[in-house]
């Protein structure tokens, strides 16, 4: 027997409060302190009662959200609050009561799904019994549906966990499979939620094709008259059907799902306004002269019956073709935006949409068709084609082409991993930019591909990223980078999660590029001490690459916030990413002075040679400056005084002024008194009149004037170095940019008086 399953038209209040991320309830005002003890916020108090609320827990928070996505797909029977209740036979012949989380059931499918949550990421823990039990449920599911609904329909059972932050092992995979059992997780969750915003009820059809690949569609054998012919080399038929027939064959691998492992996800995700456009031109009696394209992809589903009469020699054969629909069976190339405007339209079961089929085109093929349709109607970016190299050559003969098409999915991999420091920070074609997403896909691709990581040459040299075929190197390259990231990451986690918000600068492509352009030059170093890294293991290669990782994640750490944002104004395009790796370079030689790449040591003497000459005047300048708009500034406060040296004496604090004033008497009152101020005295002034100068000389957004000033402390050590060469110092690379980046901020900020 199956109970608390109702028709969704008696379901629309619940579905309201499960879309909500808060849970709601009134409590007499006298318990209102018990209530925010466990966790409740006051929403609004009254004389007697107060209406209190809180965040859903996980669990609950996890349950809703399946729920409501099926809800929207427009299943016609739902569960109700609390999932659904089987109720079996024991052997006592007494019942028992099975809870089963969610449940939808519509005219061709039944679905059970079990949702299971974590507090934090962490792997299944007795997830046998789960499986086990959810397993032997089948049955007597399928004999209640039939009993509730006894209208002769046989429907396909979907069975499924949904997890959130609980990872299976392998072997759990596996049992899963072998129980048809499907598994998906929050980034699916997220992806179906997106989708049904877009499509609504058709997105159904989306979902059932990924949890029932290859699966038969009941009731939809069709026969159709057809024309079959020749286009490419492959073959293809021409004919016409209802919109309503083709949304529950179709289907559409949306790259927005984020499945870098799947080489047919070329499809850009569904654009609402678009489908919006084209339902108001189905309304308005629209029609489209041009097809839908698709392929099927299992053979079995298709029998044509050629008739008698041809076209000619080099046309195509009439005849009826007949379908046994599949899930998943009929691949959308071109058209999906046209198709999935029918969903849910009133004319979705009485119109026709012209349709081209091709029997088994190949991925690869699928991709290259989908470039050449949208080429001339809306151009593909760039960042579109790299991400498309996975599925254009992926078996390309071509190694170069090939380790394109390696390098692409390696980055899209990452970019998915939720254990890599890359998740949801590699930014693609048909996602928005945001601080975090700001990584793209182009950069990194740069940086990769490259010979001496992969394919140095061909059956002669390959690189310590490469393995036997493309998956494990996929598996071995992600494996590698992602290592290396999560080592620096331990000692800048900080900066790195920042992305390109303010103080930012690590997780951005010029950061991400110097790293893995250190990481090149680790491999080399290695390499020349004879390590033979493609033999090696990933696991032995990682563990090859650890001390050099750590001491550079250490030297990112280490920098503090005009360093880091020095780093990131001074690292950008070819010319700063090269200075970022040999800087980073010398940093790990200064804990590991047998790492010395080619051209460091020579690079080290040119800039420092060029560092000192060139800082010199910048230094200058910058005390130039300070003086001016300090003395300027001092002026301006205290010229109200009938003192003409007001701002002298006022201004500048007891110790500076009788420091400069015992110098000027030293040199018998040459120049003027301002120019016996030190650089570092500046900092002192700034201190004693901080609302005179904060607006003019405090750096950052954060931190009290102390702090803001520190900058003038960098300064005078740097001017220290250049202003005694016989010492034998050097200013770095990273304080000339310093250097530079805080001239040009000086030079910009208002003067006091404009404050």
């Amino acid at each position: 027997m199956l109970e608390n399953v109702h028709p969704v038209e008696s379901l629309r209040a619940l579905a309201a409060r499960k879309r909500r991320t808060e849970v709601f309830k009134s409590v007499a005002t006298s318990k209102t302190d018990e209530a925010r003890g466990e966790g409740w916020c006051i929403q609004k108090a009254g004389k007697r009662t107060a209406r209190v609320k809180k965040d859903k827990s996980k669990s609950t928070l996890l349950e809703d959200r399946v729920w409501s996505v099926l809800y929207t797909m427009g299943f016609d029977f739902m569960s109700g609050d609390g999932g659904g209740r089987l109720i079996t036979s024991a052997s006592d012949d007494s019942s028992i009561t099975n809870q089963l989380d969610v449940v939808a059931i519509d005219a061709d499918v039944a679905v059970v799904v079990e949702c299971k949550s974590a507090k934090s990421p962490r792997r299944a823990n007795a997830f046998q019994n789960d499986l086990a039990k959810l397993s032997t449920l089948k049955k007597d599911f399928s004999s209640a549906v039939r009993k509730m609904l006894p209208d002769g329909q046989k429907r396909t059972l979907v069975f499924a966990f949904w997890l959130w932050d609980i990872e299976l092992g392998e072997s759990d995979r596996k049992r899963t499979e072998k129980e048809t059992i499907a598994v998906l997780d929050k980034e699916n969750l997220e992806y179906y939620e997106q989708l049904v915003i877009h499509l609504g009820p058709g997105a159904k059809y989306q979902f059932l094709a990924d949890l029932l690949p290859e699966r038969k569609v009941g009731g939809l054998e069709s026969r159709i008259p057809a024309l079959r012919a020749k286009m490419g080399g492959f073959t293809c038929y021409t004919f016409s059907v209802k919109p309503s027939y083709l949304l529950k064959i179709a289907y559409v691998s949306h790259r927005a799902k984020g499945k870098a492992s799947d080489v047919n996800t070329y499809q850009r995700m569904i654009r609402k306004t678009r489908l919006k456009a084209i339902r108001e031109y189905i309304s308005n009696d629209g029609m489209f002269p041009t097809n839908i394209v698709l392929s099927f992809e299992d053979k079995r589903m298709l029998r044509f019956e050629p008739k008698h009469a041809e076209t000619g020699d080099e046309g195509g054969r009439y005849g009826v073709l007949h379908l046994t629909p599949r899930y998943r069976g009929a691949w959308i190339i071109d058209g999906q935006h046209r198709l999935f405007a029918y969903s849910g339209h009133p004319l979705c079961d009485k119109s026709y949409v012209s349709v081209l089929a091709f029997e088994g085109l190949p991925a690869n093929e699928q991709a290259r068709l989908f470039i050449d349709i949208n080429h001339e109607q809306k151009s593909v970016k760039r960042s579109l084609l790299h991400e498309l190299y996975a599925e254009l050559h992926w078996n390309a003969d071509d190694v170069e082409l090939r380790t394109r098409a390696i390098v692409s999915k390696v980055i899209q991999v990452l970019g998915r991993d939720p254990h890599s420091p890359f998740n949801e920070r590699i930014l693609l074609s048909d996602e928005p930019a945001t601080e975090k997403r700001c990584i793209t896909l182009e950069a990194m691709f740069s940086a990769l591909n490259i010979p001496s990581f992969f394919v140095v040459k061909k059956d002669i040299l390959y690189g310590p990223l490469w393995a036997v075929d493309n998956e494990l190197t996929v598996r071995r390259a992600s494996a590698i980078v992602n290592a290396w990231f999560l080592r620096i990451c331990e000692h800048a986690a900080e900066w790195w999660a920042l992305g390109k918000a303010e103080g930012g600068g690590l997780a951005m492509n010029d950061g991400v590029v110097i790293c893995i352009a250190v990481l090149r030059s680790v491999f080399d170093h290695l390499a020349r001490n004879g390590l033979p890294l493609v033999e090696m293991s990933e696991e032995e290669v990682i563990g090859k690459l650890d001390r050099y990782g750590h001491e550079l994640g250490k030297y990112l750490g280490s920098l503090n916030g005009m360093e880091k944002d020095a780093f990131r104004k001074g690292h950008r395009g070819t010319q700063g990413q090269t200075l970022g790796r040999r800087t980073c370079e010398r940093a790990i030689r200064d804990s590991i002075p047998e790492f010395n790449p080619p051209g460091l040591e020579d690079f080290v003497k040119d800039q420092s040679a060029r560092t000192n000459e060139r800082a010199y005047p910048i230094v200058e300048r910058i005390e130039k400056t300070l003086k001016l708009l300090i003395v300027e500034g001092l002026r301006v406060e205290y010229q109200e005084l009938p003192d003409g040296d007001a701002w002298w004496y006022s201004g500048i604090p007891d110790e500076v002024r009788k420091k400069a004033s015992t110098r000027l008497e030293d040199e018998l009152g040459k120049g003027n008194k301002e120019d016996y101020l030190e650089l570092i005295d500046f900092r002192k002034i700034v201190l004693k009149n901080w609302e005179v100068f904060k607006d003019t000389f405090a750096y950052g957004d954060k931190g009290n004037k102390e702090k803001r000033t520190e900058w003038i402390v960098k300064v005078n050590d740097i001017r220290k170095i250049v202003m005694h060469p016989a010492k034998n110092r050097q200013v770095t690379s990273e304080d000339l940019v310093w250097l530079e980046t805080y001239e040009r901020w000086l030079t910009s900020r208002p003067g006091p008086e404009d404050g």
